[in-house]
Formats: C-alpha cells, sequence, structure tokens
C-alpha cells in the first residue's frame, strides 16, 4: 500500500518512489493508493500505477475530498488482463473513463465504486463480475453518481449499496439468477428493479415473481414492519437479516402471528443495528421470535455508552417470553464503537468472505444469554 501521508502529499513523489522500485514492482499483483491531501484539487493518478497494469490482480485507489482524478483519455487506456478486484472511493473520473476501464478489465470479479464524482451513470455488463459496491457521494459534490444499470452480468451474487446519501438514487437490474446478498436498501435508492420486481422508497410495488436466490439482506431503516414482511415475502428463503433501526417504526400489530415460508423455514438469524431497548424495538425483536421457526440467534447492536449492568439486565427481563416459535435462541448483545452499522469497502470486495456484513469494524460482543 501507498500511503501519501507517508511518502509525501506530492503526487510527483508518489511517482518517483515508484518510479524508484520498479525493478521490485515489475510482478507487482496487488497495488493500493491512499492519497490524504486536503489542500490538493484534482490531482491525476500517477501513470506508474496503470504502467502495472499487465500484472495486477488487485487494484485500490483511494482519496480524500475528491483530490485524484484519472484524466487518461480512453485511447490510452491499458488492459488489465488479470485484474479481479477494482475499488475506486472518492476520486474523480468521467463515464466514459469508468466504463472504458471496466472494458479492459476482462477476468473481474469485484468492484466498489465509492462517493466518486464525475460518473452519473455507472452501466456494467460483465460475465464474470461476483460482487458490487456503489456509493454515492455528499449531496454538495457535483458529478455523484445517480443511477447505476445493471445488464448481462449473469455471475453476480453480491449487491451492496452500502451507504446511499441523496434522494433518487436508481438501481435497475435486468437480471441476477445468482444473486445472494443483497443490501443495504434504504428509502433513499427511489427505484430498484430486480427483473420483474419493483422497489420504490423500499415499498414493493411491481412484484410478478419472487427471488429465491438471496439468502442474505440488508434494510437501512425501513418505515414500518409491514415494509420488513413484505420484503421477505419477496425473497423467500432468506437466512439472514439485518435491519438498522427504524424511523418512526410502527408496530401497533407487531405481535401478531404470521406464516411466511421464509419464517418458517430458513430465516436463522436477525441483527438489529442502532438498539434502543424502547418499545418499538422490543416490538420488533419479538415479532420474530413469536413467528420464526428456526430462528436461531438475535443480534442486538447498540451504542457503547448505553451498556450498563442494569441495561443489560432490564433487556433481559423485557426479552424473556413464554411464547416463541423456535427453541433456544440465543440473543448476542454486541456494543457498537463508531461503526453505525456500516460496513467498509474492503468487506464488500472480499469474496472470501460468506457474509460481508458479519463482524463489523468497532463492534464488541457484551454478552450472550439464551430463552
Amino acid at each position: 500500500m501507498v500511503d501519501s501521508r507517508t511518502v509525501g502529499k506530492d503526487v510527483t513523489t508518489i511517482q518517483t518512489v515508484l518510479q524508484a522500485h520498479r525493478g521490485r514492482l515489475c510482478k507487482l499483483q496487488e497495488f493500493e493508493l491512499f492519497y490524504f491531501n486536503i489542500d490538493a484539487e484534482n490531482l491525476p493518478v500517477p501513470l506508474s500505477v496503470f504502467r502495472r497494469s499487465h500484472t495486477l490482480c488487485v487494484l485500490r485507489i483511494c482519496s480524500t475530498c475528491d483530490t485524484l482524478q484519472v484524466p487518461m483519455e480512453t485511447d490510452c487506456m491499458p488492459n488489465f488482463p488479470h485484474l479481479k478486484e477494482l475499488t475506486l472511493s472518492n476520486i474523480s473520473i468521467a463515464d466514459s473513463t469508468i466504463h472504458c476501464l471496466l472494458s479492459r478489465c476482462l477476468v473481474l470479479e469485484s468492484l466498489v465504486m465509492d462517493a466518486n464524482r464525475g460518473c452519473h451513470r455507472l452501466r456494467i455488463s460483465s460475465l464474470t463480475l461476483q460482487s458490487l459496491g456503489v456509493s454515492d457521494a455528499c449531496s454538495y459534490v457535483e458529478g455523484k453518481l445517480e443511477e447505476v444499470i445493471i445488464e448481462n452480468v449473469p455471475l453476480l451474487e453480491r449487491l451492496t449499496p452500502p451507504c446511499i446519501r441523496n434522494e433518487g438514487f436508481v438501481i435497475w437490474v435486468t437480471q441476477a439468477p445468482k444473486l445472494k446478498i443483497l443490501g443495504y436498501l434504504s428509502h433513499k435508492i427511489s427505484t430498484i428493479e430486480l427483473g420483474t420486481m419493483v422497489f420504490q422508497k423500499l415499498v414493493p410495488v411491481s412484484l410478478s415473481n419472487v427471488m429465491c436466490t438471496v439468502k442474505i439482506l440488508a434494510l437501512d431503516r425501513a418505515p414500518d414492519l409491514d415494509v420488513v414482511i413484505g420484503f421477505l415475502k419477496c425473497f423467500p428463503c432468506v437466512e439472514k437479516l439485518y435491519v438498522v433501526a427504524f424511523i418512526q417504526g410502527n408496530f401497533k400489530n407487531a405481535l401478531r402471528y404470521v406464516s411466511l415460508e421464509c419464517l418458517d423455514l430458513h430465516l436463522r438469524m436477525v441483527e438489529f443495528i442502532n438498539y434502543q431497548g424502547n418499545m418499538l424495538d422490543l416490538n420488533f425483536i419479538r415479532f420474530f421470535v413469536l413467528n420464526a421457526r428456526v430462528l436461531e440467534c438475535v443480534k442486538l447492536v447498540a451504542a457503547h455508552d448505553k451498556y450498563g449492568r442494569k441495561w443489560m439486565e432490564k433487556q433481559q427481563q423485557k426479552l424473556q417470553l413464554y411464547s416463541r416459535a423456535s427453541r433456544g435462541i440465543t440473543f448476542d448483545f454486541q456494543a457498537d464503537y463508531g461503526s453505525n452499522g456500516s460496513i467498509h469497502m474492503k468487506h464488500i470486495s472480499d469474496l472470501t468472505t460468506d457474509d460481508p456484513f458479519d463482524n463489523l469494524t468497532g463492534i464488541i460482543l457484551i454478552g450472550i444469554f439464551s430463552i
């Protein structure tokens, strides 16, 4: 990894360092550039990075405040015959440039586009891509990503928009026959279309089919329990459900009994992030305890300053339910030291992990009890 904080904030200095070690880098397979300089603007990515394109398998280029840009003309873009993982974060890159770059990556398996500018519409077509993570930039940034079109990506298993900051974001997926992991989905995604399934701000509006391949689902601030139930109807084989705390949740009928394929046969784990322990949160948890017949574990993630012996004892008392669908449910209390449920880019791109949402950085297990 090349870090500008240690080798110098001048891009020329970074390029000089790379040139000085070009003999050692002739077979370089993994390269990560992190550029930190809040005073600079529109500095070009060192060309030395792209001169290693013929051997690179992993390439990550990250900067702060959009200080780096990829100015390369499309006719000069090199081929990346072995590149399997590409991450671009907080850089400036034009639509034509990113699409040209992707066309040169013939075996790409993982792509993360995080908070970049210059590309309004990202169109993905790849016969090898398995994981895609996308997020937009802050509202004040011009040229932020607004639309993602995924077409002809038959091997896609992960679709992860971890942090959508602005209203009106759109995701179109023509088909995803192998999709296993989906989320975080939030109300800021105005439309997400998965084949014939259409959701608008988390509400299903067109459902001519269900998607049985999805095993892990993550929702960000769903407005009420009915929305969650609607998603479980659309994805009936979900085994792990992640939910970030609700905004003004509506749980008047949370204690009702519901029979769904997902609850009856598949759902084994529920993780509730930003848990407060109030009646809204408790009703949500109780719904799954009462209805999920194969539920094994409920993880409750709360801010670390919430935790104390009395608070823990009180929560255990509230969660002791005599009526439950599954026997031997384990409750894991976890303290959040700053993750806020966010998923790190490297978790998205790491295809060796079965679940990118599991074991988030900054979360520590505090206590366990069973009912």
